[in-house]
């Protein structure tokens, strides 16, 4: 018991000894607080008086500046003020000048209206007096001044008409035929109209529903690898084939006409024979692209440039083949570089590869002729055959001798007879068109148009229209066309007066 009480005695004396230690630390820990706080409060102090005495001073600063400044502009709108007050008095004094030019030139001008009305009377009492004189009026005197001058000067103006029509015609005529003649002689291409459609033949009408299949599914199928149309109708022995791109419509045919040979048509064996002969038209492409190469003797292109070359063949324009028609325009560009004396290799290659744009036209946006020239760059051709190509439709100008003769090959090309394929209602309608035109002329009696609208024969009444006028009457007739009448061709037109005297003897 007495242990115990000791040890509570010795707890509560080392409790009340922490006690008062701890007491004893946080005094002296509030002593130091509170010296730090002083001296914090102290230092504050001082900075805010330093901060005041700086700010004090950028506030002088300031206004000393404002001051200036308000004192410079001042001084500029004092300058401003007094230049403007100059230029007004300057505008002033040029008003009343202009105030007294004013009344100056209303003077003259009075003066002038007063004069021109003297003289409009002297004219009227002089043309009044000539009248009275002459006993005719002044329309009556020009009409028979003009009529006089006419008549005495008819037959020399006819006669130099006509010599110089005769030259000129005779000069253009000589030369068009050494040149145009020798290239055309020298060109014999043959013309093929192609269509949008391929008809293939069958061995029966049973094939048809092999063809189709279950369902649509191997017609489907062929469809949908090749990129055309198979039309199967009630036509015996036969189906259609149609598509625009005439490469992937050739290999339908062959790929068609494979598998009705083999048999076997399902899906499988269309998708293997079509890109059989994918691969065969390839092939196809290339060799046609060395063998228009060769017959036109055109060296140094790229075989990349020879395959799409060879891509034309499969391609119409207008009924032409393109590339028929382009090795057509390579041998008259040659023939007529020789007459003219122009570089004849850059005319027979501008010529072949005058339309390589249209093979992948519907690839790239744009013009042909563009496209063409960017890949003929592309492949590294020299540049006079690049701007020929480029401007074998007029767009840019051509500029150089070769540019021009390639654009008239191309020309003659497209305008000989048979190249073009039009049908007999647009015919007949151009035809009628020109005869309807040339029938609006006064005196035209008959109108006969001829050589498939490329000459027109005008018979005139011969008691209305003199030989002056049948002259001029062509000349309006041939502008007139030129405006309204859109035609390939150039259209010749001839006038005919003729006067038959007749009598009968008794």
């Amino acid at each position: 018991m007495g242990t115990f009480l000791i040890a509570i005695v010795g707890v509560a004396l080392g409790g009340y000894g922490g006690y008062l230690y701890r007491k004893k630390t946080v005094e002296v820990m509030n002593k130091d607080l509170v010296v730090k706080a002083e001296q914090i409060m102290n230092d504050a102090k001082n900075k805010s008086k330093e901060l005041l005495y700086e700010a004090k001073n950028e506030a002088f600063k300031l206004q000393d500046e404002v001051k200036r400044e308000e004192r410079k502009r001042q001084t500029q709108l004092n300058e401003i003020e007094e230049r403007l007050l100059k230029k007004e008095s300057t505008i002033d004094k040029k008003e009343d000048e202009v105030d007294k030019l004013k009344g100056e030139m209303d003077s003259k001008i009075t003066s002038i209206r007063q004069l021109r009305d003297q003289v409009e009377e002297i004219y009227k009492l002089q043309a009044a007096q000539l009248e009275k004189v002459a006993n005719m009026s002044k329309e009556e005197a020009k009409d028979l001044l003009i009529r006089k001058v006419e008549e005495d000067s008819k037959e020399d103006i006819v006669t130099q008409i006509t010599k110089f029509e005769k030259e000129l015609h005779d000069k253009a005529k000589e030369r068009a035929k050494w040149i145009l003649a020798e290239a055309i002689v020298k060109c014999a291409a043959e013309t093929t109209a192609e269509s949008t459609s391929t008809i293939v033949s069958l061995p029966s009408d049973e094939m048809k529903g092999r063809i189709i299949g279950r369902e649509g599914r191997n017609i489907n199928t062929f469809e949908q690898i090749t990129g055309v149309d198979v039309i199967v109708d009630d036509t015996p022995g036969s189906i259609v084939i149609s598509g625009f791109d005439l490469v992937r419509r050739y290999i339908a045919k062959v790929a068609l006409e494979r598998l009705i040979e083999d048999g076997r048509i399902h899906p499988a064996r269309i998708e293997e024979t079509v890109e059989k002969v994918k691969e065969d038209v390839n092939m196809l492409i290339k060799e046609l692209g060395e063998k228009a190469v060769l017959e036109t003797g055109v060296t140094g292109l790229h075989v990349n440039l020879i395959k799409i070359l060879g891509r034309l063949k499969f391609r119409v324009t207008h009924g032409q083949n393109a590339l028929k028609h382009s090795m057509e325009v390579s041998f008259l560009a040659s023939a007529i570089a020789s007459e003219l004396g122009a570089d004849i290799a850059v005319c027979k290659k501008a010529g072949l590869l005058h339309d390589i744009g249209k093979a992948v036209d519907h690839e790239i946006s744009g013009h042909h002729a563009k496209i063409g020239a960017d890949i003929a760059r592309k492949f590294g051709l020299p540049e006079e055959v690049v701007h020929a190509i480029e401007s074998h439709h007029g767009d840019p100008e051509p500029k150089s001798l070769e540019a021009q003769v390639v654009q008239a090959a191309n020309l003659i090309s497209n305008a000989r007879t048979g190249a073009s394929k039009d049908n007999l209602d647009t015919y007949i309608r151009r035809l009628t068109e020109l005869e309807t035109l040339c029938n609006t002329f006064d005196g035209v009696k008959k109108v006969f148009a001829v050589q498939a609208g490329n000459e027109v024969r005008i018979f005139v009444k011969p008691d209305e229209v003199d030989d002056l006028g049948s002259i001029k009457m062509s000349h309006d007739i041939a502008r007139r066309i030129e405006k309204d009448f859109h035609s390939p061709n150039p259209v010749k037109v001839h006038v005919v007066r003729e006067t038959r005297a007749e009598e009968f003897a008794v």
